[in-house]
């Protein structure tokens, strides 16, 4: 798939080094467009609209944070733990800055576990970028399809 000229911007600044130390892309080699246009499949493969998605990481999110820190169990089901750091992020698209922080979850029910923070929320909602295979912070629409089940 053809990247608009603001995605292959936007993958540039994506890379390790440029906005985290170890970028967006994780060892995926594919485009923008072709990384966004599988998770999108994958999305649809598993019944899930990425809104709803967003809805459901930021309650983890928001009840996460009454932990100040520490692992808190949300309906029964979840153990969430989330941290703050100084400072924000930008988006790699260039829209906004988003807090600097890190949302832990794992899952009892699947085994389940992703790390995610505001700005990944963001690049989901705003974007429909899960982020590459292999990114420390990847919102796997088939992990986070069967945690939200």
């Amino acid at each position: 798939m053809k990247n608009t000229q603001a995605e292959l911007a936007a993958h540039e600044r994506m890379k390790p080094g440029i906005i985290t130390a170890l970028g967006f892309l994780g060892k995926d080699d594919r485009s923008l467009a072709d990384i966004i246009a599988a998770d999108q499949e994958a999305w649809r493969r598993a019944g899930v609209d990425p809104d709803d998605a967003v809805a459901f990481l930021e309650k983890l999110r928001d009840e996460g944070q009454r932990g100040l820190g520490e692992p808190i169990s949300v309906g029964r089901r979840w153990v969430v733990s989330s941290g703050d750091a100084r400072g924000v992020l930008p988006c790699p698209y260039e829209d906004g800055s988003y807090h600097k922080n890190s949302i832990e979850v794992m899952d009892e029910k699947t085994g389940n576990h992703i790390v995610y923070s505001d700005l990944s929320i963001h690049l989901l909602k705003a974007h429909r970028f899960c982020q590459g295979k292999g990114s420390f912070f990847r919102l796997d629409p088939e992990i986070v399809a069967a945690m939200m089940d």
